[in-house]
């Protein structure tokens, strides 16, 4: 892709994908991307604008304090690139501050179009990384890049990736509660040491995940969705978890998470005939507590794509 990022610095567009990660026990470190999107357009202008359609819309409009200009902006100044103002549409179904990937589409986003309206002639891998040092991580960055499910690992600035293509039957069911929340508050919630036995279960559970996904282990995935490193300190800040864990094995579902640090929780199910069952048990399961969004959808393999 970054040749032809490279190669004219007209109108640019680009489709990102959500991501969900962790997955349970993959902290940091597993992420699979989710066939919702932000969509965006960019050509060079007089000066910055954006307009914005879809989900968080004011905020996503706003020209300051706005991640992705704030990173296109570091970025071209950072390569002793000029800054040229954008024009700006985009179509965003992503969520904000709900797990889902926001701020990794976000700052993807932005180096995309640096790499673009700057000429850097990065390669994907370069991109990636740049990524996973704005975020902190590499598992949304690479998962909403590349597709698919990714796990990762950081080497010093270099990212280590492993993919494979999710079980094409599998849906994923993301549960939306009405209020965000801040990553930073949901780490605030870790604690800074773990015992060698819940290290242990989290790395039975992890060993199981991959393969579930590349060998579309159905079986396997209640048990290697299962975490005990930041899930059981998030459930106070996150309460969906503890209403939907126990579904896991039940109704057609495979396994529940938190996506990513919360407040969402992901809910995989076998396929989709057993959507709908999966659907009433969830709001079943909630009854009482609230009444969250539920979006169904699949597993996106593409990752990010340039459009024209």
């Amino acid at each position: 892709m970054s040749e032809s990022m490279s190669a004219n610095p007209g109108k640019f567009r680009l489709r990102l994908p959500a991501t969900s990660a962790n997955l349970g026990p993959g902290f940091d470190a597993a992420a699979v991307a989710l066939d919702f999107y932000l969509d965006v357009e960019a050509e060079p202008a007089t000066k910055f604008s954006i307009s914005a359609t879809g989900r968080d819309r004011e905020q996503c409009s706003r020209l300051e304090d706005n991640l992705i200009l704030g990173v296109y902006k570091d970025l071209l100044v950072g390569n002793a690139r000029p800054v040229i103002p954008l024009a700006i549409r985009m179509a965003n179904d992503i969520p904000l501050g709900m797990g889902c990937g926001s701020s990794a589409a976000g700052r993807l986003t932005a180096i995309a179009l640096a790499v673009h309206f700057g000429r850097l002639e990065w390669s994907s891998e370069r991109i990636v990384e740049e990524a996973a040092v704005l975020e902190g991580h590499p598992d949304n960055a690479a998962a909403c890049w590349l597709g698919g499910f990714v796990t990762t690992a950081s080497e010093g600035r270099t990212v280590h990736v492993a993919r494979v293509e999710p079980p094409a039957e599998w849906r994923a069911i993301v549960v939306l509660p009405t209020e965000p929340l801040a990553t930073s508050k949901a780490r605030a919630a870790l604690p800074a040491t773990y015992s060698r036995a819940d290290v242990v279960a989290n790395i039975q559970s992890v060993s199981l995940l991959g393969l579930a996904f590349a060998q579309a282990r159905s079986d396997l995935l209640r048990i290697a969705m299962r975490d005990r490193i930041h899930q059981p300190y998030r459930a106070a800040i996150c309460p969906l978890l503890t209403r939907l864990l126990p579904l896991a094995g039940e109704h057609g579902i495979l396994g529940a998470a938190l996506s990513g640090a919360g407040p969402s929780v992901l809910v995989i199910v076998g396929n989709e005939e057993r959507v709908p069952e999966a659907t009433a048990a969830i709001q079943g399961a909630l009854e009482g507590l609230m009444e969250p969004e539920l979006k169904v959808c699949r597993f996106e393999s593409t990752g990010a794509s340039q459009l024209f």
